[in-house]
């Protein structure tokens, strides 16, 4: 059966923003995953996601939190950090456009608006969190080499599963914020998972992570190993 990918525009506010759709066409609505970009915006890898979605059997949502044509790049620690800034410090601006993404989803014809997910990378995996703890109607999230840490914001009530995938020796969530997180969600009553791999660093699952120094290196051992959790967690969701 013939994958249909297509962008799509939504909006948040005045702010116009473009998603990626991957689905294939059965005539039955299916339930949803979202995927939060990592803190480069919405290019390929997230795009490539949505597709691995689609070939499970949902549609994929890349969503966009940056705004049409806003994108950073590899290596670019500073241009890509100037991106994520306003939302790792905001996270009410951060729930308001990630939950823009979920309503536009949901308007999706081939979309069982009742069945919704979200995946994310890094930048993403704290979009992700956050989504969850605004007490969004999602059910069941996934920080993927993800920032644990919270913002100013409080919680919501946290109806969603959560499923974290992370590497042990990731210098940008230390076992600190790890436990700080873990006690967070048990205190909330939620329905967690933490998926610790040894000998990983951060972006792990991204083919174009190759910087030790910085703490990003790719892993495909851990990468099949999250995928393979990913697919479960979705099963079991849906």
């Amino acid at each position: 059966m013939t994958m249909i990918t297509q962008n799509m525009d939504y909006r948040d506010g005045e702010v116009v923003l473009e998603g990626y759709v991957a689905y294939k066409d059965t005539g039955v609505a299916k339930p949803a995953v979202l995927i939060a970009h990592d803190w480069s915006g919405r290019r390929e890898f997230a795009c490539k996601t949505a597709e691995r979605m689609a070939a499970l059997g949902y549609v994929g949502f890349a969503l966009d939190m940056y705004g049409k044509g806003i994108y950073g790049k590899d290596g670019d620690v500073a241009g890509n950090g100037a991106l994520m800034s306003p939302f790792a410090s905001d996270r009410a601006l951060l729930r308001q456009r990630i939950n823009a993404a979920l309503r536009a989803v949901r308007t999706l014809p081939q979309v069982d608006a009742a069945r919704v997910a979200a995946m994310g990378f890094c930048f993403g995996g704290m979009c992700v969190l956050e989504l969850a703890r605004s007490g969004a109607d999602v059910a069941g999230v996934i920080s993927i080499h993800g920032i644990f840490a919270p913002g100013a914001v409080s919680n919501q009530k946290i109806t969603a599963k959560v499923l974290c995938l992370h590497g042990h020796d990731d210098p940008m969530v230390p076992p600190e914020q790890v436990l700080a997180f873990e006690q967070e969600m048990t205190v909330a009553q939620v329905d967690w998972q933490m998926h610790v791999y040894g000998g990983t660093m951060h972006a792990f699952t991204n083919p174009a992570a190759n910087n030790p120094g910085f703490g990003t290196v790719y892993s495909e051992r851990a990468a099949n190993r999250a995928y393979q959790s990913v697919a479960n967690f979705l099963e079991e969701l849906f």
